[in-house]
């Protein structure tokens, strides 16, 4: 379905706009390219607190807290 949408509204734009719809098509990898290691940080950064969170939640697991 989102994909759909970002079709429709890039049509959209092709018909308004051509040349920025034309460039888009050659931008979008790129950007896509480039956003990979911000990626891979926020996987890194969410996996660190989870670890972080259930060493100090383990006491309480321990306990049988809930």
């Amino acid at each position: 379905m989102g994909f759909l949408f970002l079709l429709v509204i890039w049509a959209i734009l092709f018909a308004i706009a051509w040349p920025i719809a034309l460039l888009l098509l050659v931008l979008i990898p790129f950007l896509w390219i480039l956003s990979i290691p911000f990626r891979i940080v926020g996987f890194v950064l969410e996996g660190a607190l989870a670890l972080i969170r259930q060493i100090l939640l383990l006491p309480a697991r321990i306990l049988g807290f809930r």
